[in-house]
């Protein structure tokens, strides 16, 4: 199976997760980038905003093509409960393009499962998994066996 994971990350966290997924799959990976500033505080209300009213945003053109694949693993940060806007856009640029997909979220401890179902609902695709990561799970280290874990259902899930 042909796997490519892009992601959106504001903090590192998301980027971390991704690469080691990626890792764990031997696949592809690309950041999808905001060319909105989403830096300091202001970036950090704003993004919210533009999260919660469902804005998309201007993106950075992405090198791979999502049709590439067999099967396109996306990650995002959770604000304000859903996606991130640069997530939000390489979805609605790219859902022509994508066979299966599966999902990851980082979040501090809340709206992995309300962004799953809308991510799943601009793709129109049900996904072949998803994993929620939470800063917990990042401090105690349970997040590297979860990712092998939500990796190997992914193969099996064919």
């Amino acid at each position: 199976m042909k796997a490519l994971v892009v992601y959106y990350s504001r903090t590192g966290m998301t980027k971390d997760a991704a690469n080691l997924l990626a890792q764990n799959m031997g696949c592809d990976i690309e950041e999808i980038i905001d060319t909105k500033s989403r830096n300091g505080l202001k970036g950090y209300i704003m993004g919210g905003k533009d999260a919660a009213t469902k804005t998309l945003t201007q993106i950075k053109q992405t090198q791979k093509d999502p049709g590439a694949y067999d099967t396109v693993i996306i990650g995002t940060p959770v604000w304000a409960f859903t996606m991130t806007p640069a997530i939000r856009t390489y979805i609605e640029e790219n859902k022509g393009k994508l066979r299966n997909v599966a999902f990851f979220c980082t979040e501090g401890g809340a709206g992995g499962k309300k962004t799953f179902k809308d991510m799943e609902e601009i793709c129109g695709i049900k996904p072949k998994g998803v994993l929620e990561i939470t800063e917990r799970d990042i401090k105690k280290g349970s997040y590297k066996t979860m990712a092998g874990e939500f990796v190997e259902s992914i193969r099996q899930n064919p």
